[in-house]
């Protein structure tokens, strides 16, 4: 593995800009310091739901395992079926799932066959039970009722061989697998141990739910949503609570997060503010790519090092915290969880069914609700105020609306670019 690039080697790109970076550019920057884990261990496929591959695997059998009915109805011999009449052959057998027929096939005869009963030997094609007329211990077959040798007949490994590669390194372990795995008789597989996360809030105003508040405190929402988006992708998270701002007990939360943890996140503290400490801290004890964001809600985020952990210094009001977390961190932490294959998330156009209001110079990020409009197109329209600090905006909302950096104030009916939050949030 490549050495992560180094501040000194980030500074020296033309567009390098820590006070101001573009969204795409500060995406880049992290994706080129990224070190995924790579410890492995072996879990059971009941403990491996939303884990990522640590190998390849390969199928220890053929699927299916025996060539096999596609449909319920007749498993026959092609070359006794006529050209262009009925043709009438004696039953001999049933084949059911599970259940096979012992004998063979021979000429004139047939078995009936029930979808994913084993083709008896001698026989090639099935006809479908639609096309053919039970008599008892005889079937009449439709003229023209099969077109090919081989037809409705699904072969042994026709899905997969065995031996071949069934899931790559890198890959999410989702239902899907998770049943496929079961399907191909596995039981434990290898993953990648769980990224660590630890993260914390700062600000003397915050207090921890169940405490009565006093004046000009508020209760800390942060760590709760940060701390339930971090479960939602399979972090292992250590909750460091609130911590005041005060130099000596923030340094000490970085130094304790650092040591117990693959990445640091807070929330609040990476402003200019006076008591705003976390930058000049992150300056003397690791590191700092960035810490300013061309975008709205959001730009005050931060990202570097602090000794061997990833650090996100996310803003301290509620929505700015979860737009940069969807925009920037979540992405980076299925990295380092050693998944590959992470395409950005999908956006489409709609139609904005309200004007909305931009400004020039910042990649915009407002927050929407999508519904199919009366011509049964797409259409968007902002949740209202888009204030950083209101979260209830992001519970309305069911997506994005992305404005790039250029584009100013839209009218209703302007085309838009949405992502959608569902599968995210």
């Amino acid at each position: 593995m490549n050495a992560a690039p180094t501040l000194r080697e980030a500074s020296c790109a033309d567009d390098y800009d820590p006070n101001s970076m573009p969204v795409e550019r500060a995406r880049t920057l992290i994706r080129d310091y990224l070190e995924p884990v790579t410890t492995i261990e072996r879990v059971h496929i009941r403990q491996a739901l939303g884990r990522t591959l640590a190998g390849d695997l390969a199928s220890p059998i053929d699927v299916p395992g025996h060539d096999n009915s596609a449909m319920d109805g007749w498993a026959v011999r092609f070359e006794d079926l006529a050209a262009g009449a009925e043709t009438t052959l004696k039953r001999v057998g049933e084949s059911f799932a599970g259940r096979p027929h012992a004998g063979r096939v021979g000429p004139g005869e047939a078995v009936r066959i029930f979808t994913g009963g084993v083709m008896p030997d001698g026989a090639d094609t099935v006809v479908m039970q639609e096309r053919a007329d039970d008599r008892g211990d005889r079937v009449v077959v439709a003229a023209g009722a099969v077109g090919k040798r081989g037809q409705n007949r699904r072969f042994a490994g026709e899905d997969l061989k065995a031996g071949g590669i069934v899931f790559r390194r890198g890959q999410a372990l989702r239902p899907a697998e998770i049943g496929m795995l079961a399907s191909l008789g596995i039981n434990e597989v290898p993953v990648y141990r769980k990224l660590v996360v630890a993260f914390f809030s700062t600000g003397d105003e915050l207090v921890s739910i169940g405490t009565p508040l006093a004046t000009g405190q508020i209760y800390d929402s942060n760590r709760y949503t940060i701390g339930a988006m971090l479960a939602r992708i399979g972090c292992e998270t250590i909750d460091l609570g609130v911590v005041a701002d005060v130099p000596e007990a923030l340094e000490q939360a970085f130094r304790s997060a650092a040591a117990s943890a693959d990445v640091v996140i807070t929330s609040g503290g990476v402003s200019v503010g006076e008591a705003d400490y976390v930058k000049s801290l992150l300056d003397r004890l690791g590191e700092v790519v960035f810490w300013k964001i061309a975008m709205k809600p959001g730009r005050p985020l931060a990202y570097g090092r602090i000794g061997d952990a990833h650090f996100f210094g996310l803003p301290g009001n509620p929505v700015s915290v979860m737009v940069t977390f969807y925009q920037f961190v979540r992405d980076a932490l299925l990295a380092l969880q050693g998944r590959t294959g992470i395409e950005p998330m999908p956006t489409f156009q709609a139609r904005l069914a309200a004007p909305l209001r931009k400004a020039p110079g910042r990649t915009e990020f407002q927050r929407g609700v999508l519904a199919r409009a009366n011509d049964g197109g797409w259409a968007v329209r902002p949740t209202g105020d888009q204030g950083s600090g209101i979260l209830s905006s992001m519970a309305q909302a069911n997506g994005f609306i992305v404005l790039p950096e250029q584009t100013g104030n839209l009218d209703a009916g302007s085309e838009v670019e949405v992502q959608l939050l569902e599968g995210l949030i």
